[in-house]
């Protein structure tokens, strides 16, 4: 851990000197606040979703439609967590900004693109009454290099519904959540 301001503090796991606004492919797991199953259950290996379930799975999807630069793959709403692979193409737009600030982060960066999908899903969610929903503060990259570890990741993302017992995000490991 790394020192800032005299405290301890996590450090960044990206990459030294990699554009995380470049081309390239990532796969990104986002979490609950406290790892809270808001987002549905899964029944005899399906994700089941609740209707804050819904409105992040909408917004997943709202990623690539308002985004020239994003491309979506596999992905996955789990109970409280979403697994998904977002590939950033050379394409430089404008982003619509959908009244979400990211003034300090490089606009079209995967990090930018995490913090909007965050903020528009949470307002959303609000709005509809789950006022005691929240995110994780961190979410989880890697840098998909080659077309083996893409096919490894698209196929553990479609299993992990099926694996979701022994998921170590299963606040329950091998029971069902309770549903918020």
């Amino acid at each position: 851990m790394e020192l800032f301001k005299n405290k301890y503090r996590i450090g960044s796991k990206r990459l030294k000197g990699w554009d995380y606004s470049g081309a390239g492919r990532y796969f990104v797991t986002i979490c609950t606040g406290n790892r809270v199953c808001y987002f549905g259950d899964v029944a005899d290996g399906k994700m089941k979703l609740s209707p804050i379930g819904e409105i992040v799975n909408d917004e997943w999807y709202k990623t690539e439609q308002v985004r020239q630069n994003v491309k979506l793959d596999e992905f996955v709403v789990m109970p409280n967590h979403l697994h998904g692979i977002i590939v950033i193409t050379n394409a430089v737009v404008e982003t619509p900004r959908r009244g979400v600030s990211t003034e300090t982060l490089k606009p079209n960066s995967l990090g930018s693109i995490i913090c909007q999908f965050k903020s528009i899903c949470t307002k959303r969610i609000w709005s509809a009454g789950f006022n005691d929903f929240a995110w994780q503060n961190r979410y989880y990259d890697s840098i998909i290099r080659n077309d083996g570890s893409l096919d490894r990741i698209r196929q553990y993302i479609v299993n992990n519904p099926i694996q979701w017992g022994r998921d170590r995000n299963n606040p329950n490991k091998a029971a069902k959540c309770t549903l918020v």
